[in-house]
């Protein structure tokens, strides 16, 4: 953002986490999902006259859980109202949702900067709601086919303040919060099926001027698009302030495969949703006992799980961060470590052959050919010298590639690093006799040129031996001999 030298960026975020109950929030439905259109939809999710919804008790337990892993405010009653709206796949022609008085208030989430910097944001509150179903528009010759299987999945959306000032802080406080729901267990945290989907508020203004007028760019579901839509959105506006223009309040949309955003309806299009306290539901009560019995289960968040990193790993702040913040990681590390025994090596390899392999396929850890045992092993054969650093890499690629675990691969591939010393010396012997010219020139040197001059005969040995022999080990056997 070249010319954003005098613009202030301020972005707040919504973000759509779909809970992993079993059931949907309002009826007994399985929330499964990959099955045919319309196999997960019961007479109460289609809005059938005459039935009852009756509330998911799993769902309010998990808005509850999300409340207290970022400090918020638990609200003891809480209720449900109607947001009436028509589209096709909303069947019964209003959304269930919460209002006036949300399950969740105010809380905060403290993110971690690259620079090192951290910086707390805070959260206005987090509700429940159901999700809608689906409109497909393919395959139907001009018609649209609507799915219903997703109609009633339980939903909490987190509605944060305009905290953040820059792409990379919207990013770190979406990364914070998947990690969080993810560690709690209440959501599995795949954005490639919608699981979490954020909606970025984003409005600039001169420095010390009233908040701009925002636009709303919906539905993003990866952290690589949501950087880029940001980046897009922010020179967009500045380019429209810069010639005297003026930013419409709209919802935009963006899209990751051309990198462009258009608009889809703009404030004047607003529909007034009419809402009201749904009827057939009671308010929610939620008791101090519930909540403490709650905050007593809670399982390891990201903040305890990255301090214990330090702590026990004497990793790093960003290591610790970077290994913390997804549960998937976090427990391929903590596998790694035990099964290598270091900690150390364990945080390298995952940070960078496993990452940078991840990131070229596109892969998540969780699909990863490489187990984390199998990582384990690999870095014990590093320990114990049956293997060099440059031959773990090749083993890993082997082990990649579905060659079977490091140990088989080593052995069917003959790639012990050789460390029998008789067999060694025999081949240093042979260096050295096959090359006069160089022996005469090492010798003739002084002790600063020989340490230069040594790496040749190691190159030679290295060949010879395919590059199998301890470095080390050569080293010292030259050092003698010459």
């Amino acid at each position: 953002m070249s010319h954003s030298g005098n613009w202030e960026v301020v972005i707040g975020l919504e973000v759509h986490v779909q809970l992993a109950t079993q059931s949907k929030i309002f009826s007994g439905t399985s929330t499964q999902t990959g099955d045919d259109p319309n196999r997960h939809a019961s007479l109460i999710d289609l809005g059938m006259p005459g039935t009852l919804p009756v509330v998911n008790k799993e769902a309010i337990r998990n808005a509850v859980r999300f409340g207290l892993a970022v400090n918020a405010d638990i609200a003891r009653r809480s209720v449900f109202e109607r947001k009436n709206y028509f589209y096709p796949d909303l069947p019964k022609g209003y959304q269930t949702t919460q209002l006036a008085e949300p399950i969740v208030g105010a809380g905060e989430v403290e993110i971690q900067l690259e620079s090192g910097d951290k910086k707390l944001v805070r959260i206005h509150h987090a509700h429940l709601e159901e999700d809608a179903g689906k409109s497909l528009h393919e395959d139907f010759h001009g018609q649209t086919g609507i799915d219903l299987n997703r109609a009633g999945t339980p939903l909490i959306e987190i509605v944060s303040e305009p905290d953040m000032s820059s792409a990379e802080e919207a990013v770190a406080f979406a990364r914070k919060l998947h990690s969080i729901v993810t560690s709690l267990g209440i959501c599995d945290g795949d954005m490639s099926q919608g699981n979490m989907r954020f909606d970025v508020n984003i409005s600039v203004r001169r420095p010390g001027e009233p908040l701009g007028t925002r636009t709303e760019t919906k539905n993003l579901n990866s952290f690589r698009f949501m950087e880029k839509a940001i980046a897009l959105e922010v020179a967009r506006q500045i380019d429209v302030l810069e010639d005297g223009g003026e930013i419409v309040q709209e919802t935009r949309l963006y899209n990751g495969e051309t990198n462009t955003a258009r608009s889809m309806r703009t404030k004047e299009d607003a529909n007034d949703y009419r809402y009201f306290p749904c009827p057939d539901l009671l308010p929610v009560m939620v008791s101090e006992e519930d909540i403490q019995t709650l905050r007593d289960e809670l399982p390891e968040l990201p903040d305890a799980r990255k301090a214990r990193y330090i702590e026990q790993y004497q990793l790093s702040a960003y290591d610790a961060d970077l290994l913390s913040g997804s549960i998937a990681t976090a427990r391929y590390f903590e596998t790694a470590a035990e099964h290598g025994g270091d900690a150390k090596l364990a945080a390298n390899w995952v940070m960078g052959e496993l990452a940078a392999k991840l990131n070229a396929e596109d892969k998540d850890i969780a699909d990863s050919p490489v187990s984390a045992e199998h990582l384990g092993e690999l870095i014990q054969r590093l320990k114990d010298g049956t293997i060099s650093s440059k031959i773990a890499k090749q083993v890993f690629e082997a082990c990649w590639n579905g060659d079977g675990s490091p140990d088989r691969i080593i052995e069917a591939q003959g790639l012990k690093q050789m460390s029998d010393s008789g067999e060694l010396e025999k081949i240093v012997d042979q260096v050295i006799a096959d090359s006069p010219a160089q022996v005469e020139d090492y010798r003739n040197s002084d002790d600063a040129k020989r340490k230069k001059k040594i790496g040749f005969f190691v190159g030679q040995v290295m060949k010879a031996t395919q590059g199998k022999a301890n470095p080390q080990q050569v080293n010292q056997l030259l050092q003698q001999k010459l």
